[in-house]
């Protein structure tokens, strides 16, 4: 047996597939094929791949018996290590790809294909002239009846889900040997980790747009199967994790599930999970969470003080808890049944501050907030983006940290609330986005980054991932890592530290650290505090420099030698 899986990314409230990440889908479904047929033959493209070489994956789906494509894009982003399926390609390769049978999983399935946010998703019954099974359930349990069933399509129920985890309890543990395929991997490849389905809210029915209460009520994984998923894909070769695949870490197993909106945090289940991931893969270099629901924090202030301890302890620092804040005005925050008021969502944000603001050992502080905005939906009118931006304002003149704000446009997807609203809000008030958008970027985002990162900051161990024009995009590995901008083309997919001298709106300027005095070229060196342009030619004329003292007399400044070295003590981190 032949399967090919095609990756054509998915990214959810709760989980990413967008390299470098890879979600559990194509992990669970290698693991469920090879569960059934182990002596089968697995391959695995993320959709870039296929692009860049059509022709040869044309040849490679001619001769499969089965075709899995994955996608689905439920908020839409810009992002840097790949691009997302197009809904013409999703139509078009199903025709030129010769598979025996094609499969089409995912939240595209499920939930609609979604392209970009302020617009309407198209509907998953769109896609059941062009697939031979569109998966509206499990894609995984899905593909495990396939194969039960001897390959026939008529005996498969698209709808059909798992029970629960144990059923999937060895895909996710044979499923890891996938991870060899993905492009990413040996370099800056992060694996997304399921801890739990649903959403805690689903007791009151969730955000009016909110595609992870469609989910059904809370199942938790148990945390032994979660360390042995995380131990089979540590002993495969990954590095780097991320527990993002759920609403609210801070609920992982929570007591009151499904009677409250807010169930009170386990900080002894929590540790468990997080002592059995460290003790059962020791080599992990990343280590971090996504979402955290900022009424669990205002609610349960204390258990979710513990938790973030706990969190701290076995983590890695520059971790981010995406606050789903959505909006700042109260209307909409009633109308839509929203997670937190505005004054809530400020001290979620304040006790987070007073934590996880400690600087770690890579630069970044251990642990802080990042933001969610969602506009365009019901209730919205002028004045919310007007107290958007005065809740963003407060944040930044009360000294609190936010690690990022995300700005997006309602996404309308079948089965939600906004689904009969669509994208009336969001086209009616395009010019108060814009002007949202663009006071945040330039009066928040970089005063808060200046704060977040003061000029001469290390930060270690970023990856170099793409050049732009003469120039080089480098990224830590983690959650929502922040954007590197060396104005030098540096070699791609080596690690490197680098000291910031300089911001963007959303990235920060940087240079390789510490800089070797006597082979940088001019233009990094002008961007060094107390150098400059004009200091920067002199010392190209005067080296080699035999010491730094030599260089202090030149700059007449000790300033800048921070930045500096005579030799080789900074070489990039080559990945082999």
């Amino acid at each position: 047996m032949l399967a090919v899986i095609l990756d054509g990314y998915t990214d959810e409230p709760a989980g990413l597939g967008v390299p470098p990440y890879l979600d559990v889908y194509p992990r669970y479904v290698a693991g469920a094929i090879w569960h059934l047929c182990p002596e089968a033959t697995v391959k695995y493209f993320t959709v870039d791949q296929a692009r860049s070489d059509f022709e040869y994956f044309q040849k490679i789906c001619s001769k499969a018996d089965l075709l899995i494509v994955i996608a689905g894009v439920c908020v839409p982003g810009k992002y840097l290590g790949g691009d997302p399926i197009k809904l013409d390609e999703l139509i078009k390769w199903s025709s030129l790809l010769s598979s025996k049978v094609k499969i089409l999983g995912g939240p595209v399935a499920k939930f609609g294909y979604g392209e970009e946010g302020g617009k309407i998703a198209v509907e998953p019954k769109f896609f059941d002239n062009y697939y031979d099974i569109v998966v509206k359930g499990d894609i995984e349990i899905v593909i495990r009846d396939f194969i039960l069933e001897k390959f026939s399509v008529e005996k498969i129920d698209p709808c059909a889900t798992r029970e629960n985890y144990s059923e999937i309890k060895e895909f996710a543990v044979k499923g890891a040997l996938i991870a060899r395929q993905h492009p990413c991997f040996g370099k800056n490849l992060i694996c997304e980790i399921e801890t739990y389905r649903g959403c805690p809210r689903f007791v009151v029915g969730g955000c009016s747009f909110c595609t992870t209460v469609r989910y059904g009520k809370v199942t938790y994984r148990d945390p032994k199967d979660i360390v042995s998923e995380v131990r089979a894909l540590h002993n495969v070769g990954v590095k780097h994790f991320r527990l993002g695949r759920q609403a609210d870490f801070y609920t992982y197993m929570a007591k009151d599930t499904g009677k409250s909106e807010f169930p009170e945090p386990s900080p002894e289940a929590i540790e468990k999970l997080l002592r059995g991931i460290r003790l059962n893969a020791p080599k992990i270099e990343t280590l971090h969470i996504d979402n955290v629901n900022p009424g669990t924090i205002y609610h349960h202030k204390e258990k979710s003080i513990e938790v973030t301890k706990i969190l701290m302890k076995y983590h890695t620092p520059g971790d981010v808890a995406a606050f789903g804040v959505e909006s700042a005005d109260p209307r909409v925050v009633k109308l839509n049944n929203l997670k937190v008021m505005p004054d809530e969502a400020f001290e979620a944000i304040r006790i987070l501050n007073e934590v996880g603001s400690i600087r770690g050992w890579n630069g970044l502080p251990e642990i802080l907030p990042g933001v969610n905005f969602v506009c365009g939906l019901i209730g919205e009118t002028r004045e919310t983006y007007r107290l958007n931006f005065k809740f963003l304002r407060r944040v930044l003149e009360e000294g609190l940290l936010l690690r990022r704000i995300n700005i997006r446009q309602v996404l309308a997807f079948p089965g939600t609330p906004m689904w009969s609203v669509g994208n009336k809000i969001i086209r009616r008030h395009k010019k108060y986005f814009r002007w949202f958008k663009e006071k945040v970027r330039r009066e928040i985002d970089q005063p808060m980054l200046m704060k977040l990162v003061p000029l001469g900051t290390v930060l270690k161990r970023a990856f170099t991932e793409k050049h732009y024009g003469k120039a080089t995009y480098a990224r830590q590995p983690g959650s929502y890592p922040l954007l590197l901008y060396c104005p030098e083309k540096l070699p791609l997919h080596r690690y490197y530290d680098f000291a910031v001298v300089g911001y963007g709106y959303r990235s920060v300027i940087v240079v390789p650290y510490p800089l070797n005095v006597n082979r940088a070229p001019v233009s990094l060196l002008e961007l060094i505090p107390g150098i400059g342009r004009k200091k920067a030619l002199e010392i190209k004329l005067k080296r080699p420099f035999k010491s730094l003292e030599e260089v202090e007399k030149l700059l007449d400044s000790k300033e800048a030698l921070k930045y500096l070295s005579l030799g080789e003590k900074h070489e990039a981190e080559r990945i082999l």
